[in-house]
Order: C-alpha cells, then sequence, then structure tokens
C-alpha cells in the first residue's frame, strides 16, 4: 500500500520559514538599534568632549582678556607717567627761563625804552611799552636780534601818545625765546 502523507508539510516549512524570518528580522532591528544606539553615543562623545573643549577656551579667552586689560592699563599708566616725565623735564630744563628773560631784557633795553607789560606764552613773549621816540625802538628790534637768548622780533604796532604831559611813541611787539638744546643728563 501506498502511504501518502496527509500531514500539512509545506505548511509546516512556510511556518519554519517564516519563524526564522521573523527571528532574523528581529535580530537585524535588535541588532540595528544597537548599532544606532552605539553610534550615537560614540557621536555624544565627541560632542561632549568638544564642548569640554570649548568651556576651557572660553575660560582661558576670558583670563586672557582681563590680562589684555591689565596691559592696557598699565599701557596707559606708563604713557601718562612719561608724559609727566616730559614735563618735569621740560619744566626743570626751563626754570631759570624767566629771570634769563628778565636779565636779557634788561640788557638790551635801550637808554629811554620802558616797558609797560611783558607777557609770554610758550616761547613767544609780547612786549608793550614807551619809547622816546621811534629810533630807540628800533634798536631795541635789533638789540633783540643780536642777543644769544631772543629772536626773530616782530613790531606790530607804534602810536604816538601822551605820559605826564611827555609826548612818547607807544609801541606792541612780538619776540621768541631760542632753546638750547638738551645735553644729555638734563644740563644745558
Amino acid at each position: 500500500m501506498i502511504r501518502i502523507n496527509l500531514l500539512p508539510h509545506r505548511e509546516e516549512r512556510r511556518r519554519a520559514r517564516r519563524q526564522q524570518f521573523y527571528a532574523l528580522l528581529g535580530m537585524v532591528m535588535l541588532l540595528s538599534g544597537l548599532i544606532i544606539v552605539v553610534v550615537y553615543s560614540v557621536i555624544a562623545g565627541y560632542i561632549a568632549a568638544q564642548d569640554a573643549r570649548n568651556d576651557f577656551l572660553k575660560k582661558e579667552i576670558a583670563v586672557l582678556d582681563k590680562e589684555i586689560d591689565q596691559i592696557k592699563r598699565l599701557k596707559e599708566q606708563t604713557d601718562a607717567l612719561m608724559e609727566r616725565k616730559r614735563i618735569i623735564e621740560s619744566l626743570q630744563r626751563d626754570r631759570a627761563e624767566a629771570v634769563r628773560l628778565l636779565s636779557e631784557l634788561a640788557k638790551q633795553m635801550p637808554e629811554g625804552v620802558y616797558l609797560r607789560s611783558l607777557r609770554q606764552e610758550g616761547q613767544r613773549i609780547s612786549l608793550v611799552g614807551f619809547a622816546q621816540s621811534s629810533a630807540r625802538v628800533s634798536t631795541l628790534m635789533r638789540n633783540i636780534e643780536a642777543s644769544p637768548w631772543l629772536e626773530k622780533p616782530q613790531l606790530l604796532e607804534i602810536k604816538a601818545a601822551t605820559v605826564d604831559k611827555r609826548r612818547l611813541n607807544e609801541f606792541s611787539m612780538n619776540a621768541s625765546i631760542k632753546r638750547t638744546a638738551a645735553a644729555p643728563g638734563g644740563q644745558k
């Protein structure tokens, strides 16, 4: 007798293949999920490490900015001190200038010329006074031009005036003070 297998063997094979397929699909999905988690963790680690480096750099930049500000303040203070030093050296060099100016003017003043006012602005001096004649004013100008301490006399105005019932010439003039170069060590 012939035996016919009536059992649904094809059906069982299909079911077995389906179970293998679903098991394989589950494993692939589980493996894919694991790979995604691992890749995400690695990338997150790189991002965290870079954020830590960025934070460190920001802190260091802040420290350097503070140091740069301190350096700028120190430079400004140094510049201010150097300017003060230059001013003090200038004052040291020119402290006897007023005495020298008055002495020089007394030497160069011709007889018959009287000063009413003397004003100094930097190297420029302004003289206002009276002279018995205009020739004496020109003598004063020549004397100033020949002086070792004064130079560039410039007559601004000369006009007739009456002082104590005497007829005089009132004059205004400017001149410059000659500055000598300072020798090394601040001495002239």
